[in-house]
């Protein structure tokens, strides 16, 4: 099948598709026109990719994962393992995402919010760090 199909099929655009290829973590046949000709298996990759990524994991970690779902005598733990760094890694992220909407929030709240030109959110952006 074609770009267009396997990105319908699979619910990923073709340019990501062409991306992920440039990263080899599909590896489409080439006709002998040059084309690429994608197969079921490929599709099924780019679903599993999609799906990976919407689960926010790195690509590095997207590789593994495709590696350990090919091999059908992989361990469990090594997938859970991936799984539960990536929690951590979003749980740490989430922390920090929360530290600067506090931050915000109370600078928002000692400002006036008038006609007044002082605003202690520029004066924290202007700080440096």
């Amino acid at each position: 099948m074609n770009i267009g199909t396997a990105a319908k099929r699979s619910g990923v655009t073709a340019k990501m598709i062409r991306h992920y290829e440039s990263l080899e973590l599909i590896n489409p046949r080439r006709l002998s026109n040059g084309y690429r000709d994608y197969d079921e298996s490929d599709v099924a990759r780019l679903r599993f990719i999609r799906h990976a990524r919407a689960l926010a994991f790195p690509l590095e970690d997207v590789r593994k994962l495709l590696a350990l779902w090919a091999d059908r005598n992989r361990a469990s733990a090594d997938v859970r393992s991936i799984a539960l760094a990536h929690v951590e890694a979003l749980e740490a992220k989430a922390e920090a995402m929360q530290a600067m909407a506090r931050s915000l929030r109370h600078l928002a709240a000692h400002c006036g919010g008038d006609e007044r030109p002082e605003c202690p959110i520029l004066d924290e952006l202007e700080k440096t760090v």
